[in-house]
């Protein structure tokens, strides 16, 4: 099994940048960050299980976010660099596990609408917005109990990306995403079940950078505006017109906001060094 899908400039020079995908995309979504950064970094996109590369999840016990997260911290672990850490909606709950794993290795981290639902149950303005969510995510698992995983797609896409958005795809990549949605229970279950108190994000040190577009569903939006009172080091970002996919729909804005974030961070180091 692959661990790396995307990688370039390696170098022990280098500042490595590990950036970590949403729920049904691969790491191809990163190429436009990956050259916007440039060959003074090291860039690593790992894939999540459901991925071609990576395969399905092994179902040896109840899936979690520290499953999805080992792939990473074996990267985070097979150097002695700082790590700069991105991660979109189901790739920014993970970062922000594997952040926690590694705190003393993370340089900054850089979330757009991460999806850590988690927060939401700990908050009284999350409430109705999880419960949103949970719905949302009991459709989609219904429809692939019924065996109609193209209907599940549809819920999927159009609760991210607005009504009709999963009918203006191709043909190609409407199959592509039904074929992928098996993982999405997990990717689901996996957010609802992770148990972090709010309280513990305060122990990273790290600078941190939140975005989330402008017409952000209502569970990303809280959770991203709940950011900068989690950290020490956090800033929040809102990328005009864009969405929940802003990292593809908006690429240009969105990596202008984290390339600058990271850096920052890297000037930082050198000066403190």
């Amino acid at each position: 099994m692959s661990i790396v899908q995307l990688s370039r400039f390696a170098g022990p020079d280098r500042d490595l940048v590990i950036a970590l995908h949403c729920s049904g995309a691969h790491a191809g979504q990163w190429q436009r960050l990956a050259n916007a950064l440039g060959d003074t970094f090291e860039f690593i996109a790992p894939e999540h299980y459901g991925c071609a590369d990576v395969g399905p999840w092994t179902g040896q016990h109840a899936f979690t976010l520290a499953d999805e997260a080992v792939r990473t911290i074996k990267l985070i672990d097979m150097t002695d660099r700082k790590i700069h850490l991105v991660g979109h909606s189901y790739g920014g709950g993970v970062a922000l596990h594997v952040a926690l794993a590694r705190p003393e290795r993370v340089a900054s981290l850089s979330l757009y609408e991460p999806s850590a639902f988690h927060l939401l149950a700990q908050s009284q303005l999350g409430e109705r917005a999880l419960e949103e969510i949970r719905e949302t995510a009991l459709a989609i698992a219904r429809d692939i109990v019924a065996g109609d995983n193209h209907a599940a797609a549809r819920t999927f896409i159009d609760y991210w990306n607005g009504k009709g958005s999963f009918e203006a795809l191709r043909p190609s990549m409407r199959d592509a995403l039904a074929g992928w949605m098996l993982t999405a229970p997990l990717n689901f279950n996996a957010l609802f079940a992770e148990t972090t108190p709010a309280a513990n994000y305060w122990s990273l040190r790290a600078p941190v950078l939140a975005m989330r577009g402008e017409r952000a569903p209502a569970p990303t939006r809280i959770v991203s505006g709940m950011i900068p009172s989690l950290f020490p080091r956090a800033d929040l970002k809102v990328v005009p017109r864009a969405g929940h996919m802003g990292p593809l729909t908006h690429p240009a804005e969105v990596n202008a906001l984290v390339v600058e974030h990271i850096a920052a961070a890297k000037s930082a180091m050198k000066r403190a060094a």
